[in-house]
């Protein structure tokens, strides 16, 4: 893979669904699909547990990939379910249940996890930010659960890439990238290389 992808404001501006702000985008279509085509082959089983608007499915679609996602807001599972089309599984639950929802084997899991900072943030992203109850270190205990599901769906030899960005707030850095990387790699030490070469960790 590519050592560096660049993603510009003005890509993601340019690809962002209707209704979607530019906190809700994380990454371009170029960069699913450099992601897809490395580990993974046509035909092959690609999931987002985060699926958000839906890029890594409609991309791993349009690659010949079969996509399975999950979505907790009911609009935007309806809003991938058009852009994919009836055929595609788009469930519509919380991450953290993945267990429940009898994903077939999966060869690859893409996906960007809502953020959270780890001040100033009540708002909780494992609950679309609906509830107040926000803590970040819980947080990274729920990604570390939802993550520990998706290995039990992957194929062996199956990878796991995972986006994410350290945060600013204020004078406030938040290394959520580093802080991510750090709780899932003790879970996944022989697929390191996979984990790592999935965090993009830009300061902004």
């Amino acid at each position: 893979m590519k050592r560096v992808l660049n993603m510009s404001a003005d890509q993601l501006a340019a690809e962002r669904p209707g209704g979607a702000g530019f906190v809700d985008v994380h990454f371009t279509r170029a960069f699913v699909r450099e992601i897809v085509e490395q580990y993974s082959s046509a035909g092959d089983v690609v999931l987002d547990p985060f699926a958000g608007y839906g890029t890594t499915l409609l991309v791993s679609q349009e690659l010949g990939r079969t996509p399975i996602g999950v979505e907790l807001l009911p609009e935007r599972t309806a809003l991938i379910r058009e852009r994919l089309g009836p055929s595609a599984r788009v469930v519509e639950g919380d991450a953290r249940e993945l267990d429940r929802f009898e994903i077939r084997p999966v060869d690859l899991c893409l996906t960007s996890p809502p953020y959270m900072t780890a001040v100033d943030h009540p708002q909780n992203p494992m609950t679309a930010y609906a509830t107040l109850d926000g803590d970040y270190s819980t947080y990274l205990e729920d990604l570390v659960k939802v993550f520990l599901a998706v290995k039990r769906c992957l194929r062996e030899g199956g990878h796991l890439v995972v986006n994410a960005a350290n945060l600013r707030t204020g004078e406030v850095v938040t290394p959520l990238a580093w802080d991510i990387a750090r709780v899932l790699l003790p879970h996944f030490a022989s697929a390191a290389r996979s984990i790592c070469s999935g965090i993009a960790c830009p300061t902004s």
